[in-house]
């Protein structure tokens, strides 16, 4: 069975109550139960986990080398800031999904760069809560689009 890795940055265990007109009102708990019976129904096994440390995702995107076929991450605010993430994705050479509840190209200046963007396959920003859905309906596409090259 395909295994894929989601992993969430930096304060998004306060979705739903923090900057609403941002991020929206939908909890990070209902965001993983959507993934949770999206991949149940597409036969594959998805693991989440949610970090405000930098050091414990850097830790858990080593750890996940060999054990997963693919990343889907939202690296919050570091995405602008972690060359430590970036590093450690391009080191464990999984195909990664980037992904952000809000456009990161529409707010601020300093939020539309992105350590992450040119170590990703692809990059899925702007669509709320969605934004997980497709980076996981894309990371599992693309999983098995290569399994069926090999």
């Amino acid at each position: 069975m395909d295994r894929i890795l989601v992993l969430h940055g930096p304060n998004l265990n306060l979705l739903g109550t923090r900057e609403t007109s941002v991020y929206g009102t939908v909890s990070l708990p209902e965001i993983d139960r959507e993934l949770k019976r999206l991949a149940e129904k597409e036969g594959v096994d998805v693991t989440i986990e949610q970090s405000n440390s930098e050091g414990e995702l850097v830790d858990l995107i080593q750890k996940a080398a060999g054990l997963y076929q693919a990343l889907v991450i939202n690296p919050a605010a570091y995405t602008h800031t972690s060359i430590a993430l970036r590093d450690a994705i391009t080191s464990v050479g999984l195909p990664t999904i980037e992904v952000h509840l809000s456009n990161i190209y529409q707010r601020e200046t300093f939020r539309r760069h992105s350590y992450i963007a040119d170590v990703s396959i692809g990059q899925i920003s702007g669509f709320g809560p969605y934004s997980y859905t497709l980076g996981l309906m894309a990371a599992i596409h693309h999983v098995r689009a290569k399994s069926q090259k090999s």
